[in-house]
């Protein structure tokens, strides 16, 4: 194919704005699937949990044929968590399309992945969806539109995904607006033959190992070829080759310019990594004919992950099969980050990076419905900076310590993402939390409670905007520590399901940051600290301690549950002792009798308290968990 016959692009939106059900129109006029073999809506959502749920969760490339021209087109996610998979969607195409619901306009997720394409420079045609419905207003978000991309209202393309009004249109607008592939950069001096290709996601299969997607750059890729992976310095051969129709479809080579697959028969997950180059040099003599001088494609980075947990098995002889499954995943969701962890409580598991609270509970389910792992993961925790006095690199050298100069000394920078890792207090100068920038764009009639809200989480007011006249946007900075509770739920609630919600990082600042600790009958229990601030300690070890209350069994001795920060404690209840009854026998006696049996008891319950020891069972563990 033609290099100026091929136009790559995306299509971007807000959660539930019709992104899957536009691919599906596109899929059916195109020809590429035929109506009767649409045996579900959302055909490029093609894991059992994207249908279970209506969200798409990972980005799905696929390729049609219209008038000539080559589409290769990537679905993407919606949802906040899932930004990662549209910013690498975003790096392999020249273009998108902007989708935008006509009822609901233009929302917090919207002006995210508008930002994103804009740094990528590309192509941006505004799609307004959903126009059939009664409550659509497209005079309204068409302005919102205009006011946004500074376009015309011309440019903007009404559209029904659902009925498939005027969506051909679309494609038209494809092939006149949206550019064809240009050849990497870095080739202009380089024949053809040097192939350069970017590794923007990867599946595992268990018949033909890691299949890698990819974007070529320059240059072609054949079956049979040798490649190799440009950063982990693994060499292959491309046991096939081919395109997405949507299911793997062989072909003889992928195009420059297109997207495709390659089958790698790599077994070892740590070899075919996404943001890899795959190179070729066939013909080619001088400098550039060995791997270790070539240079890889720099597009997308590794993600940095928001918030932290500790996963492990519930059986502790499930680990290897855990070990398995995450090692797999983790090719398949290059956003999670893992790590090997010990508890004294869950024995051996993994500290993983999520995005987001949803990735979190995606990953979960995933590792039931594809792995039949049930797991246990603990509280959520986000990644503090810890300064300390001195240099203590070589003794925190887990923690990637950072040198720093302070107030003319030298000091040390530590990134603790588990309580467990936080220094000793006295050694401790400082410690700073991730800040996050937020968006919240709700109906006028909902800011007094949404600002309520990020008062009450720490948050502090920046900007408030006005996008039309019945919708705001709310501008605060906030804790990431607060977003990763109930606070999306609470917005939900309070703005009766109206509100939107986008994040990002944009700094760390200190506060006066503790760790909360939970002592069961003087032992303290590692796998329930936490961090947070110090004016809500109480409320937070209050509520732990009463719910421990509940799942801790009894035993023959009164048991304190307590909270405290370092020292301190902040919260306490008592479990109270299974109480015998040893005046039972007792008939007509003297009451000096029963007084002294009563005695013994007591000194003997005394002493009990003073040796015993209370475990906590997985069992309980969990119950508490899911509280």
């Amino acid at each position: 194919m033609e290099l100026n016959k091929i136009r790559n692009f995306c299509i971007i939106a807000h959660i539930d704005h019709g992104k899957s059900t536009l691919a599906d129109r596109l899929l059916e006029i195109t020809g590429t699937i035929e109506k009767r073999d649409m045996k579900h809506g959302q055909m490029l959502d093609t894991m059992e949990l994207e249908q279970e749920r209506g969200i798409t969760i990972k980005l799905q490339p696929v390729r049609m044929n219209w008038k000539g021209f080559q589409y290769n087109i990537i679905d993407t996610p919606g949802h906040v968590d899932f930004q990662y998979e549209v910013s690498r969607s975003l790096a392999s195409v020249e273009g998108c399309l902007l989708v935008v619901d006509a009822s609901q306009g233009i929302e917090a997720q919207t002006l995210s992945n508008v930002y994103l394409a804009i740094e990528n420079e590309l192509e941006i045609i505004p799609v307004l969806n959903k126009i059939d419905l009664p409550a659509a207003d497209p005079e309204r978000v068409s302005e919102e539109i205009i006011n946004l991309l500074g376009c015309k209202k011309e440019d903007i393309i009404p559209v029904s995904a659902k009925t498939g009004q005027n969506v051909e249109a679309i494609l038209d607008a494809v092939m006149e607006r949206i550019p064809a592939p240009f050849v990497y950069k870095g080739n202009e001096d380089v024949t053809k033959q040097e192939l350069k290709a970017l590794v923007f996601d990867s599946q595992y299969d268990s018949y033909r190992g890691v299949v890698s997607y990819v974007k070529v750059f320059s240059g072609e890729i054949k079956k049979w070829d040798t490649l190799h992976f440009l950063n982990t310095g693994k060499k292959i051969e491309a046991l096939d080759v081919g395109y997405f129709a949507p299911s793997y479809t062989s072909s003889q080579l992928i195009d420059n310019g297109s997207v495709g697959y390659v089958v790698t028969w790599l077994k070892s997950i740590r070899d075919a990594k996404v943001w890899d180059t795959l190179w070729k040099a066939e013909d080619i003599s001088g400098p550039k004919s060995k791997p270790e001088d070539a240079k890889a494609i720099e597009w997308f980075k590794t993600v940095t992950p928001f918030i932290y947990a500790g996963v492990f098995p519930m059986a502790t002889d499930e680990y290897p099969q855990l070990a398995d499954a995450m090692e797999k995943l983790v090719l398949n969701d290059s956003a999670l980050q893992t790590e090997s962890e010990a508890s004294t409580a869950l024995w051996q598991g993994f500290r993983c990076g999520f995005l987001g609270l949803l990735h979190l509970d995606i990953v979960k389910e995933r590792l039931f419905r594809e792995f039949d792992m049930d797991v246990i993961m603990t509280s959520p925790q986000v990644t503090y900076h810890v300064r300390m006095y001195g240099d203590k690199t070589s003794e925190y050298s887990r923690l990637l310590p950072e040198l720093i100069e302070h107030e003319w000394k030298t000091k040390t920078i530590l990134k603790v993402s588990n309580p467990e890792d936080l220094p000793p207090r006295e050694t401790c100068e400082t410690i700073a939390e991730p800040i996050a920038k937020i968006e919240l764009i709700t109906p006028k009639d909902y800011v007094g409670a949404l600002m309520t809200l990020c008062q009450e989480r720490r948050g502090v007011f920046k900007n408030q905007q006005f996008i039309d006249v019945t919708r705001t946007m709310l501008s605060y900075e906030l804790p990431m520590s607060e977003l990763i509770g109930d606070f999306y739920d609470e917005m939900k609630s309070l703005s009766s399901w109206y509100g939107s919600l986008n994040y990002e990082f944009v700094r760390y600042s200190e506060d006066d940051l503790v760790k909360l600790d939970i002592l069961i009958a003087g032992e303290r229990v590692a796998a329930l600290s936490l961090m947070c601030h110090r004016d809500q300690a109480r409320f937070i070890g209050g509520k732990i301690v009463k719910n421990l209350k509940e799942v801790v069994p009894r035993a023959q001795f009164a048991i304190p549950i307590q909270a405290s920060i370092w020292s301190s404690v902040v919260a306490r209840e008592t479990l109270s002792a299974f109480r015998k009854d040893v005046t039972a026998g007792l008939y007509g006696w003297d009451v000096s009798r029963k007084n002294k049996l009563l005695d013994k008891q007591k000194k003997g319950k005394k002493k009990m308290k003073q040796f015993g020891k209370v475990s906590l069972p997985s069992e309980a563990f969990v119950n508490l968990l899911k509280k």
